[in-house]
């Protein structure tokens, strides 16, 4: 099964991530390195933010982009939302695709997809992007662990 975020609202998070990290007016070159995200694709997305009000740019030499309030003040699923157009974690409870599954009302699956739906945004609203900020001096608590132990990997 495809994952529920396309890479437009993976990136997005990285990219807001990466600003208020860097904090200032920081170059889309940079995130692009750092990131190991195509520019061209980094462009696409910071657009997304841009229209939405999330990040603003500025032109020559010390532009670039920076975030237009505190990391504290961004939740994951604004920003989310911001580049994906929904969190609706299947396309039939889309309502920003402007159509109506015609089997809404008899689907016997739509209340489930319904409340992962509430679950997923009541999750994403309550976390900001200060929370996936490092800690400083943090130290990877990882490397310390076994393997499955905390190593990333939620597949099972």
């Amino acid at each position: 099964m495809a994952g529920m975020f396309s890479t437009k609202g993976r990136y997005a998070l990285r990219i807001m991530g990466d600003l208020a990290e860097h904090g200032g007016w920081v170059s889309l070159g940079d995130v692009a390195k750092r990131q190991g995200i195509s520019r061209k694709y980094l462009e696409q997305v910071v657009s997304l933010l841009h229209h939405a009000g999330y990040v603003e740019s500025m032109r020559g030499k010390g532009g670039g982009y920076r975030l237009t309030r505190k990391p504290e003040e961004y939740t994951l699923g604004s920003i989310l939302r911001a580049a994906e157009g929904s969190l609706a974690p299947v396309s039939c409870l889309d309502c920003t695709s402007g159509e109506i599954c015609p089997q809404i009302d008899s689907c016997p699956t739509v209340s489930i997809w319904r409340d992962l739906g509430k679950v997923t945004s009541s999750y994403l609203d309550s976390k900001t992007l200060a929370d996936i900020l490092p800690t400083p001096g943090a130290i990877n608590a990882e490397a310390d662990e076994g393997p499955g132990e905390g190593s990333g990997n939620t597949c099972t």
